[in-house]
């Protein structure tokens, strides 16, 4: 019962403070939530969701929520929906078909609300009767992958975005920096982070960034870089880009983004005209 009392108000106020609002702490206290949403290290979720526990994962785009259990996993939480019904929820969040693309959730487990990432591809085994044909990963801050024992980028961002605190993120990185943030986030196909810091010249920019989704996958590769000077306001900053696209294929390219501010003060931006040059190709 008290699990769905806190649902309740989550969702309540998330649709009174808009999708982007949630966080705690609002301008002029405004829509401030009653209980804490506050990012957690890996080593103390672990211990505070051992295995076999479960709780509730709240997607932060759409709203939506199913139940799941923790079953195994050391570098994160290797999860399974509960039931055939959670699994249909978690489904409907990823559009109907699964994917690897990380999602800003929150997870509810007791009486705290902890900033999380998933991704939505079942793999590996099961052992639940939920008709999801493996598990999937929640990552935590400190999380790290199988692959590669390091925390991912994408999660990463993810995690702050589910906080609350992408912007002031995005609003401190320097030029490269910052481009391979943009580049993490083209990857996961997030067009409301890209919007964040995404400049052009083009007179519809998003018009523009609804063609990333032509992008089926893309890897990069950023040489090491002078650090900028404290009061330029350009940077130009080069890429090695792979990608592959819808109709396409693979384009191996270099690019080279031209990244400004107003001030020295002011965060960076990037002029992602480079991609979509790339991108709107015949």
């Amino acid at each position: 019962m008290k699990k769905i009392v806190y649902l309740f108000i989550l969702l309540l106020l998330l649709s009174l403070c808009g999708q982007h609002t949630y966080a705690t702490e609002v301008e002029e206290d405004s829509c401030q939530i009653s209980f804490q949403i506050e990012i957690q290290d890996w080593n103390a979720v672990r211990q505070f969701l051992p295995k076999y526990s479960k709780f509730t994962v709240i997607d932060v785009e759409s709203g939506k929520s199913f139940d799941v259990q923790r079953r195994a996993g050391s570098g994160h939480a290797d999860v399974q929906p509960l039931t055939k019904k959670d699994t249909k929820i978690m489904k409907k969040i990823y559009g109907g078909r699964w994917s690897w693309k990380r999602r800003a959730v929150l997870i509810l487990a007791q009486d705290s609300l902890i900033p999380a990432s998933m991704h939505g591809m079942p793999h590996g085994a099961g052992a639940l009767q939920n008709g999801f044909p493996g598990h999937f990963c929640i990552h935590f801050s400190g999380s790290t992958t199988h692959r590669t024992g390091k925390s991912d980028i994408s999660h990463h961002l993810m995690i702050l975005k589910a906080s609350g605190k992408i912007d002031e993120y995005l609003n401190n990185l320097p030029p490269s920096e910052l481009l391979n943030v943009f580049l993490a986030i083209i990857k996961n196909g997030d067009k409301g982070l890209a919007k964040k810091i995404a400049i052009s010249n083009q007179k519809d920019i998003n018009h523009e960034l609804n063609k990333i989704e032509k992008i089926v996958a893309i890897r990069w590769s950023l040489p090491n870089q002078k650090k900028t000077d404290p009061y330029s306001l350009a940077a130009n900053v080069p890429v090695d880009v792979n990608l592959f696209m819808n109709n396409i294929g693979a384009i191996n390219t270099k690019l080279t983004f031209t990244l400004v501010r107003t001030s020295p003060l002011s965060p960076w931006k990037v002029n992602i005209d480079p991609l979509l040059s790339t991108i709107n190709k015949p």
